[in-house]
């Protein structure tokens, strides 16, 4: 593809372009060429000037990837400019309804944590510092391109399964080079696990900003169960394969809850839809 075509092409195409050229930069940098100096650090714990440039690429290109993705379509391509992105980004139209409805689904997942979850030993207010830190670093980084472009663009295309399906894919396929590093936290982690719980956690974030289209409300979320790994073992929680009762009958009920809002929130959607053009019809 030349320049010229990569101009014209449409932003979901920016977008797949964008994200895939990062992630490459990222795994040849990150995975490949600096590896060696995050396993000393991991086993050493000094902090040397090849680490610092790993710890530099993994912060500014590694999980903001799907934001800078957005941004360069939003400044270059549609000229929309900063200001917009953001306003994009916290737009809420219903805040009653959307703070409603992100508390549900953070609750359901505390009340699973609670009752099943193992503690790692760390304080609770830990999970505050890291919902802090990880909100604008991780929930807003990606969820600006998952659900705020991506599922979106899709949703034009095809069908809301196969849509879902899709996102899900592609952001599992963008987590995979963290089974390549011993020093991540997923590296011991179940892949067939972890990719259960991306495929439900795809559907109930798909869900989250059809019934809201808030970005912000699907940042928030995301950044809530990221930060319940800042006080119990996160991966024996949510990525556990084949898993136990529990674990299984929570991913059940959570993709079922899902699946039920989506609906829901489509049915409203299309009667709204009906309700104006009946009403511009009559004039």
């Amino acid at each position: 593809m030349d320049l010229q075509s990569i101009k014209k092409a449409s932003r979901l195409r920016w977008y797949l372009i964008l994200i895939a050229a990062l992630s490459a930069f990222c795994y040849a940098t990150l995975n490949v060429w600096l590896l060696p100096y995050s396993i000393a650090h991991q086993q050493t714990g000094v902090i040397t000037p090849w680490y610092v440039v790993y710890a530099v690429i993994g912060i500014v290109f590694s999980t903001p990837a799907p934001f800078l993705s957005v941004l360069v379509i939003y400044l270059f391509r549609e000229k929309k400019g900063l200001k917009k992105l953001f306003s994009d980004i916290f737009h809420t139209e219903d805040k009653l309804k959307t703070t409603v409805i992100t508390a549900g689904f953070c609750l359901f997942a505390l009340v699973y944590t609670l009752l099943c979850g193992k503690p790692n030993g760390a304080e609770w207010y830990m999970f505050f510092v890291g919902f802090a830190v990880m909100l604008p670093f991780v929930g807003i980084a990606e969820e600006t391109g998952w659900r705020g472009l991506l599922q979106p663009e899709l949703d034009k295309r095809m069908p809301f399964p196969l849509s879902t399906l899709v996102t899900a894919a592609i952001w599992f396929v963008w987590h995979l080079p963290l089974w390549t590093d011993p020093t991540s936290n997923h590296y011991d982690d179940s892949i067939i696990g972890f990719g259960i719980t991306i495929f439900i956690w795809a559907f109930a974030l798909a869900a989250l900003y059809k019934a809201t289209k808030s970005i912000i409300a699907c940042a928030v979320y995301h950044t809530f169960m990221d930060s319940i790994g800042a006080v119990y073992d996160w991966n024996s929680l949510f990525d556990p394969f084949p898993g136990n009762a529990a674990a299984n009958i929570y991913r059940a009920v959570w993709l079922t809850a899902s699946l039920a809002l989506w609906i829901y929130a489509d049915i409203k959607e299309k009667k709204a839809v009906a309700a104006r053009k009946q009403i511009s019809g009559s004039f």
